[in-house]
């Protein structure tokens, strides 16, 4: 098996990040002045502002941003379904076509040809994606679950207890 899992790629840049956290910008506001003070959590303010600054808000004021950027560029926007083995799993990928639409190209392994979708908007390409992988996960999630049932079920009848 030559193939490296990406789930390995997944988990290692995972591990690499909590063992090297980026610095944590937090935003607050002071409630005399309002001006806006940014602090790197594990730094201490400036001495020199300190003065200005009596009371501090105790809840920080955070710029809200959206879970998903509002426009994407879908042109090779993927992604992958859950699963124990790469020559079985699932993936959707966008792509443009040359009338300007976009085509969702959704593969099994690596080797499969693509079943490509009707053209859609790249909106629609993007919510397709979405919403195919949240369902294999759904069903994944509700598959594993059915077999961890039946496995202890079996292991509770080996032991003579039914």
């Amino acid at each position: 098996m030559s193939e490296i899992d990406p789930t390995d790629h997944a988990l290692a840049t995972i591990a690499s990040i909590l063992e090297n956290p980026e610095p944590v910008l937090v935003v607050r506001e002071t409630e005399i002045i309002r001006e806006t003070e940014y602090v790197v959590v594990g730094e201490q303010p400036a001495e020199e502002h300190e003065e200005h600054h009596a009371v501090i808000d105790e809840h920080p004021v955070v710029e809200e941003q959206p879970l998903v950027p509002e426009h994407i560029d879908a042109d090779g926007y993927s992604k992958v379904g859950p699963g124990p083995m790469v020559a079985i799993r699932l993936k959707w990928t966008v792509h443009r076509g040359d009338d300007g639409q976009y085509y969702v190209h959704e593969t099994i392994g690596e080797q499969s040809a693509p079943v490509i979708s009707a053209p859609m908007t790249s909106e629609a390409a993007v919510r397709f994606v979405d919403a195919h992988e949240e369902e294999s996960h759904r069903r994944f999630e509700l598959l594993r679950s059915e077999i961890a049932g039946r496995s202890s079920l079996a292991d509770y009848e080996r032991k003579g207890e039914a």
